[in-house]
């Protein structure tokens, strides 16, 4: 990965900037899945979600993640279009976690909305190669380039605690395109 003629520290200082603005700015987030923190808890006060009529195996496109580690959890919603090829029309997403699960879900809605199905499930592999690289990267300038604002999450791949909070809302893109598709059959 290029180092913009900047020193490790003032890289890895940049990289955990963009994480805390995108988690405290978060791109397509939204409230519609009710808090299975607070269902479980029993608090029916703190409980202000809508009941919905739906389960998860019936709603094409939907798919809850629950990393139990760290208590990070999202609901991601995809729409793919009906025509070929398939294309993410709309990916939005409601939970809460660590700024480094939020972030890596608001940057997957930027860099994936809008892509092919295909391209999508490309840069969902190319991610997981970046948090299986330990904090090495990816050693391949246009993989990284394709992964956008997301390689900045190759700092996070040196903490393997840590990798699972940013593979969650791309673990849950993977599984609601394939509920989506498989609705399509």
């Amino acid at each position: 990965m290029s180092d913009y003629g900047m020193s490790g520290d003032e890289l890895e200082q940049m990289y955990q900037e963009v994480i805390l603005e995108a988690s405290k700015h978060p791109h397509g987030r939204e409230s519609f899945a009710p808090d299975a923190a607070v269902e479980q808890s029993g608090d029916a006060a703190a409980a202000n979600t809508t009941v919905r009529a739906t389960h998860e195996y019936c709603t094409p496109g939907e798919s809850h993640q629950f990393n139990p580690t760290c208590g990070d959890e999202a609901t991601v919603h995809v729409e793919v279009s009906d025509s070929e090829p398939h294309t993410i029309e709309r990916l939005v997403w409601d939970g809460h976690g660590c700024s480094i699960s939020q972030a890596s879900l608001s940057v997957m809605v930027d860099l994936v909305e809008g892509k092919t199905v295909d391209e999508a499930m490309h840069l969902e592999q190319v991610f997981h190669q970046l948090m299986e690289s330990r904090g090495a990267g990816l050693n391949d300038d246009a993989l990284e380039d394709e992964l956008g604002d997301a390689v900045v999450f190759q700092g996070v791949s040196k903490y393997p605690m840590r990798i699972k909070c940013a593979l969650l809302g791309w673990e849950g893109l993977k599984d609601s395109v394939a509920k989506a598709l498989a609705a399509k059959n």
